[in-house]
Formats: structure tokens, C-alpha cells, sequence
């Protein structure tokens, strides 16, 4: 049986332009234009993060899945889902 996850994230700020992201000492910035399903996130949902795993982040309450290197580098993952719904 796996033990519980000491891996801590932290929303530090949020702006009309996105939010910054801690990561143990790694505080990562995530622009609504590279990561617009969060757009519409209140302060709560995005506060709700969990870190299960080292390259893994997950917003239960938006039921978004990010890996970590896709925040450190977006541009080597490109848009795959509609956004056409946040609009």
C-alpha cells in the first residue's frame, strides 16, 4: 500500500493575467493564455491543488491534470482540448 504524499504546492498570487504556483522551492507562474482552463477557476478551486506525485499536479474540484514540466515548458505541450466551453 503506497504512503501519503509529502509533496506540498501553494498558490501564492493570483492576477487577471494568471496565477503563480509554489512547488516545494520552485515557484512557477501559469498564464491564462497557455493555460486558459483556469480562466474561470475561482480562488478556492485553484487553492484545492494537490501534488500526488513529483511531475504530477491535480485540481480535484476542475478535474484538471497537469504534469509539471508542461508548466515549466508549455510550448512543448500544445493545446489538445477545446477551450470553446470557457468562452
Amino acid at each position: 500500500m503506497p504512503g501519503t504524499s509529502t509533496f506540498q504546492a501553494e498558490i501564492t498570487n493570483v492576477s487577471k493575467h494568471g496565477f503563480w504556483l509554489l512547488l516545494a522551492d520552485e515557484e512557477l507562474f501559469l498564464p491564462f493564455t497557455d493555460f486558459p482552463w483556469f480562466r474561470g477557476a475561482t480562488i478556492e478551486q485553484l487553492c484545492g491543488v494537490k501534488w500526488p506525485a513529483e511531475n504530477h499536479l491535480f485540481w480535484p474540484s476542475l478535474d484538471i491534470d497537469l504534469a509539471v514540466e508542461s508548466i515549466r515548458n508549455p510550448s512543448a505541450f500544445p493545446l489538445i482540448a477545446s477551450t470553446a466551453s470557457l468562452a
